[in-house]
Order: C-alpha cells, then structure tokens, then sequence
C-alpha cells in the first residue's frame, strides 16, 4: 500500500492541500520498507487527488479555511499541566472567559495523563455538567471516553465528542454518537492511560497510526455516523515515546489522505519540555507554538492547547507575515 504525504511549500503553485492555506507542487511516495519517493502532483491518481485537495466541511460549527484553536479546560484534579486548578465551577468559567480567543472549548471531567485512572462516570459528568451548562452559548467539546458523560454532555449544550479511545472504550459511544447527530474527534492511541506508556512499539510510527486511525473512521461510518461528522487526531503523547512524536509531526500531512479534518493535541507535553528545556509544564509555550506553527504549516486545521491568547497572537503574526493570504502562499 502506498501513502502520500502533501510537500506544502510557500512558493506552490499547485492545489491547495485541503482547501485550506498550503499548496503543493509535490508529494512524497511512501511504502512500508522502501525510501520515499518525490513525484509532481501530476502523477498523484485522481482518486487520492481529490481526498487530499477536497475543502474539510464545517465541524461544530468551526471551519476549516484557517487555523483554528482548541482550548483546553481541564475540570480535573490530577491533569498533567493544570490538575486542580479550574476543579471549582467558578475557576473554571474564568478560565473560559480568558479562552476568549478559542473557537471551541474542549471541556473534560477526567485526565487521560499516562498512568491516570478512570474516574466513575457520575462523578466525571458532575464535575463538567454545571460547566458545560453555563457556557451556553459556546462551541464546546467534550472531552470523553464515555458514552453516558457524552450523551449528558450533548444534552448540556456540547457539539462535539472528542474521544481519546476513537470510540473503542465504551461499547455504546459510537450508536450514542450517531443517535445524536453528533461531530465526534477520533484520536490514536493503545491501551488505557493506565498502560499506554508501557513500552510503546511500532513497525511504522507514521503509517501504523494512519492505518489504525482509517480502520476507526470506517467503525465510525459503519456505526452511522457521516464521515464528514468526524475529525481525527494522531495522538501525540498517547502509547508514543519522544522519537514516535516527532516522527509523526514531521510527516503529519500524510493524514490529509484521509480526508477529514485533523487535530493536532501538543500542548505542553513531556517531549516539549525535554528538547526545549522546560521542565515544568507550565513554562512550555513557546515550544507549543513552535510545534504549532510547524503544523500549520503542513496544514494541519484544529489546534488543541491550554495557552490560548499566546497561539492565537502567533498565529496573527504567521497570518500577516505571509500565512494565510499571505502573498509567499499564493
């Protein structure tokens, strides 16, 4: 099987790579044991053409013409970054207020760290429910492996479902999905956040998680929700050393392949601070952004962090000095 990955480069004059911002002249063939190859966008089949090229329909009302953000608002005690610190409804609806910027809050009720454990049901609805609640009038996701929090959170006023598990750790997440018409966010990972980081291996970090991840959406189809109701994420930091992750991120534009919008979750991870120098995870916003921006300039649409006025000014001074619209990108 052959995978292409979209070379987006600032003087293209090619397609534009999902519709979006990057064109590209060129593509890189890549085969499991074989040394890529380059060809011109020419000799890409018509088919694959069309999935990389086609514009990414609306998803909660977001669209995907620009970058987007994605802010993170952990109502946990015990997240990696900022566990305890938004537990209070209170804390966590200023913590809303100073994510003006985003153009959906991702709300979560349980940390999917490595070796968190799951939190009971009723005790993770609680925690977002009265959250979710109060900020009607907002694009929300919810941040859920379960079905139960999920359809309760769609009842609250959420209009996504981003699910760590790709709808693989609940039985019932997948038919609640599509019985409410909802947008869903299927992310790569194995195992639980108990066991994820236990040795992680691959054959072909890069085309091991397009295959799971295409095998997820199919599920997904199959289960009645439209494919063009689904988002996928590769899952930096789940079931992936330091090496896997970045492997990913350089070649993150072969997921354009699927057609479907992509997700990228970087903020403040562990290989962040340990190539830039930042221990703690507070302190690692400029190596998000730096990772951010690399992205978005492989096309990468929805961007999830916890530092959302920082991303957003860097991506208004990519935008105005030659990003989107910008005269280098046309």
């Amino acid at each position: 099987m052959s995978y292409v990955l979209p070379l987006p480069a600032r003087a293209a004059t090619g397609p534009r790579l999902a519709g979006g911002w990057c064109r590209f002249d060129q593509a890189a063939i890549l085969e499991r044991g074989h040394a890529p190859e380059v060809v011109p966008v020419a000799e890409i089949p018509d088919a694959t053409l069309a999935s990389l090229v086609a514009p990414r329909p609306a998803i909660a009302g977001v669209t995907f013409q620009r970058p987007s953000i994605m802010g993170i608002l952990n109502v946990t005690p015990d997240s990696f970054s900022d566990g305890g610190r938004f537990l209070a409804p209170a804390d966590a609806l200023a913590r809303a207020e100073a994510m003006a910027a985003a153009d959906i809050l991702d709300i979560g009720g349980e940390s999917t760290r490595p070796g968190a454990g799951a939190v009971p049901t009723e005790e993770e609805a609680a925690r977002i429910l009265p959250v979710i609640e109060a900020l009607r009038g907002r694009t929300i996701s919810v941040d859920t492996r379960k079905a139960a929090v999920a359809r309760a959170a769609l009842e609250a006023g959420a209009g996504l479902v981003n699910d760590v598990s790709a709808l693989a750790f609940d039985p019932d997440m997948a038919e609640t999905v599509a019985a409410a018409n909802a947008p869903v966010c299927l992310m790569h990972s194995i195992g639980t956040p108990e066991t994820m980081q236990d040795d992680p291996r691959y054959a072909d970090v890069v085309l091991d998680v397009y295959d799971a991840l295409a095998e997820r959406v199919d599920a997904a189809v199959a289960a009645g929700i439209p494919r063009d109701r689904i988002m996928i994420d590769p899952g930096i930091g789940f079931a992936k050393t330091a090496e896997h992750n970045l492997a990913l991120l350089r070649r993150i534009a072969v997921f354009h392949g699927l057609g479907l919008p992509i997700l990228l979750g970087a903020s403040r991870k562990r290989f962040v601070g340990t190539i830039g120098g930042a221990p703690e995870a507070a302190t690692r916003m400029p190596g998000t952004l730096a990772v951010t921006l690399a992205a978005v300039a492989q096309g990468v649409q929805m961007h999830r962090v916890h530092d959302v006025a920082e991303m957003a000014q860097g991506l208004a001074l990519w935008r105005e000095t030659g990003g989107i619209d910008g005269p280098l990108w046309h």
